[in-house]
């Protein structure tokens, strides 16, 4: 049996998530690295403008990683708000609900600071391109902005992977049946009343 061609691209999705996800765990186990090299016992680095210099690096892989998912978050999420629907309440992970919440809302606020920054870029003097201190300014602080909601869908968005393996993988909830209807009566069977005198 041959998948539709809205399931491969449902899997290209979430195959898109899956690279997102190593990456951005790479993205945050080399900042630990970074961060606990380069800061003392308190945490505070050691030099805040090369400290700051690197968080920016990290927001901007993090962002560019997430860039691969971000235009169909939304139907990643709407999927597997339906595969849960469809799934027996006893294959349903409690945490399934609000971790899919917290995406929603985490994408919902990265694409509002994606259009303030769309918005600042168009304002920008014609001169500021890529390289320039004022587009890079902006640019960084956009990814910067979006750093926390980005970590909210390195750290949940595996449950979008969870949710569809087990789609794949159990039976869906059963529908309970309509009854039967009831036989019509016919004239034959049905008693007649006879009227008294």
């Amino acid at each position: 049996m041959t998948a539709s061609p809205s399931d491969a691209v449902h899997q290209q999705r979430l195959d898109q998530l899956a690279a997102f996800l190593r990456e951005s765990e790479q993205i945050l186990a080399d900042w630990d690295v970074y961060s606990d090299e380069h800061t003392d016992l308190d945490g505070w680095p050691h030099d805040p403008h090369a400290y700051g210099l690197r968080a920016s690096r990290r927001d901007a892989d993090a962002w560019r990683a997430f860039n691969r998912v971000r235009s169909h978050a939304k139907e990643l999420l709407s999927t597997a708000a339906g595969q849960i629907r469809r799934l027996p309440a006893r294959a349903i992970q409690p945490r399934w609900t609000w971790q899919l919440a917290a995406l929603d809302v985490a994408l919902d606020q990265l694409n509002a600071v994606q259009r303030t920054w769309l918005d600042d870029r168009d304002s920008l003097p014609a001169a500021a391109r890529p390289g320039t201190e004022a587009y890079d300014d902006a640019r960084a602080e956009r990814d910067a902005e979006a750093w926390h909601y980005l970590y909210e869908w390195s750290n949940h968005g595996q449950v979008l992977l969870d949710i569809n393996t087990t789609a794949q993988h159990t039976p869906p909830r059963a529908t309970p049946r309509a009854p039967a209807p009831a036989p019509a009566a016919s004239s034959a069977t049905s008693p007649t009343p006879r009227r008294q005198r």
